[in-house]
């Protein structure tokens, strides 16, 4: 029988992804298609864990933000919005929440075609 052995992540990075679940089956499959390809796009150890965060009181409704952790700053104190869809209108376009989170992790790493400009 082996042990459980939670990570130590005080100075990892960590995306926390908080919705609204009140409507389950459009923002979790939405959460969980962009902690798919955040996990892809910004493996181990740029990012080292994404949490999702499901909600339902009366005052999360319609929530769907995306936090950034990083290093010594875990903790909702520190962590940095990337993403809140009330106050940017919307979801995120996966593209433009690639190129906020690289910018603050890895600045000099390529997206493909995620960096190419639309047309």
């Amino acid at each position: 029988l082996s042990t459980f052995v939670f990570p130590d992540s005080s100075n990892k990075t960590t995306i926390t992804i908080e919705f609204c679940d009140r409507s389950r089956l459009c923002r979790l499959h939405r959460a969980t298609w962009i902690q798919t390809e955040l996990c892809l796009t910004f493996p181990s150890p740029a990012i080292e864990s994404i949490i999702l965060i499901p909600l339902n009181a009366d005052e999360t409704a319609g929530r769907f933000r995306v936090w950034l952790s990083h290093g010594a700053d875990l903790g909702a104190e520190r962590a940095e919005l990337m993403w809140d869809r009330k106050t940017e209108g919307g979801f995120p376009e996966l593209k433009t929440l690639k190129q906020r989170i690289r910018d603050k992790i890895q600045p000099g790493k390529s997206l493909g075609h995620s960096d190419k400009k639309s047309e």
